[in-house]
C-alpha cells in the first residue's frame, strides 16, 4: 500500500485511544477525581478517543458495580469530546447485553466484546456468543483478540463469520503478532478497523499492513500520537527514530500485564503529577533498580 493511500484512509474511528488505568484512594476504592484527571490530561495531550475496561484498567480486580461507575464516571469526564471505546467482559450473553445498553446510555461510541473466558468450547459457539451481543445493540462493535493475555481466542475465519452474519462487527481489537494481523486485514478486504495493541512494540509494521490505530497504556501518549501522525503523514524515517526512541520502555513495560501495573502505572502518575498511588492487591512490588530503569530511559520525556 502506497503511503498516499495509508494518507488517505479515513476510517469512522482510528487514531490512539488510551486504554485508563485505575486509580484507587486510600481506602481502595476508585478514585473519581483522579478518574477524571486522567481523562483530562489524555484529551490534552490529543488523544483521538479513550478506552476503559481493558486489562491496563486491571478489569479483573474490579467487580461488577466498579465496573459500571467506572464507565459512567469517565463517561460524565469525556462529555462527548472525544470517541468513548468501552470494552465488555461479562460472563454470559444476557449480562454482556446489559452492560452493552449501559455503556451506551453513558455515552459510548463504540464497544469492545471480549469472548467468553471458559476453554474448552467450539469457535462456532463463541461466534453465536459474540453476535448475540451484537445484534442487541446499534453501536459499532469490535472483538477483542489477544491470544497471548486472554484464555479464548478466534482465528480469523471465525471473525471474519461474525462481520459476514452482524454488520455491526466492524471492528478489532487485534493483540496477537503483527503478521498475523496483516494476513486478517488482507483477507477481510478492509471490512474490519483494526485497532493493534501490546504497547505499540510493533506499531508502524501494524500501520504499514492497515491498522488504522492503537491501543496502549497512556505512560507514551503523547509520543505515540505523535507517532501516528508522523506514519499517516508519510514520514517513515522520523516515525523509525520515535519508536526506536519508545521502544525500549514498551519492551520493559509489556513483560506481563502486572509489571505494567507496577512500573507503568507510576510512570504515568509521575507525568501526569499524581504523588502517591495506592494499588490493589494482588500487585508486584516495584525494585529500586526497576523504577531507576524506567526513570532513565523516559528521562526526557517530560510531563503530560
Amino acid at each position: 500500500m502506497s503511503q498516499a493511500a495509508l494518507g488517505a484512509r479515513q476510517p469512522a474511528f482510528s487514531g490512539v485511544y488510551p486504554i485508563l488505568y485505575a486509580f484507587y484512594d486510600a481506602k481502595g476504592r476508585l478514585d473519581d477525581g483522579l478518574m477524571r484527571l486522567q481523562v483530562e490530561k489524555c484529551i490534552g495531550a490529543g488523544a483521538h478517543g479513550i478506552a476503559v475496561l481493558g486489562l491496563v484498567t486491571e478489569v479483573h480486580k474490579l467487580d461488577v458495580n466498579e465496573r459500571r461507575h467506572l464507565v459512567e464516571v469517565v463517561g460524565r469526564a469525556i462529555d462527548g469530546r472525544v470517541p468513548y471505546a468501552v470494552t465488555v467482559g461479562e460472563p454470559s450473553v444476557q449480562g454482556q447485553i446489559e452492560f452493552s445498553h449501559m455503556a451506551q446510555d453513558n455515552g459510548a461510541s463504540w464497544l469492545i466484546l471480549q469472548p467468553p473466558s471458559i476453554k474448552g468450547y467450539s469457535e462456532a459457539e463463541d461466534v453465536k456468543f459474540l453476535g448475540q451481543v451484537a445484534d442487541a445493540t446499534q453501536l459499532p462493535v469490535a472483538v477483542q483478540n489477544n491470544p497471548v493475555n486472554l484464555d479464548v481466542s478466534l482465528s480469523n475465519d471465525s471473525l471474519l463469520r461474525l462481520n459476514e452474519r452482524h454488520a455491526n462487527i466492524c471492528m478489532l481489537k487485534g493483540e496477537g503478532p503483527a503478521i498475523g494481523l496483516a494476513e486478517l486485514i488482507k483477507v477481510s478486504a478492509d471490512r474490519f478497523g483494526v485497532f493493534a495493541g501490546h504497547g505499540g512494540k510493533e506499531y508502524i509494521t501494524n500501520f504499514l499492513s492497515g491498522c488504522v490505530g492503537l491501543i496502549p497504556a497512556p505512560d507514551a501518549l503523547d509520543f505515540q500520537i505523535q507517532l501516528h501522525a508522523l506514519l499517516i503523514n508519510g514520514k517513515m524515517a522520523e516515525a523509525e527514530a520515535l519508536h526506536a526512541k519508545l521502544l525500549p520502555l514498551i519492551l520493559f513495560m509489556t513483560q506481563s500485564v502486572p509489571n505494567l501495573l507496577c512500573y507503568g502505572k507510576r510512570l504515568f502518575a509521575e507525568r501526569i503529577g499524581i504523588n502517591t498511588l495506592h494499588a490493589r492487591a494482588p500487585e508486584i512490588q516495584p525494585t529500586e533498580f526497576g523504577l531507576a530503569e524506567i526513570r532513565r530511559m523516559s528521562r526526557d520525556w517530560g510531563t503530560l
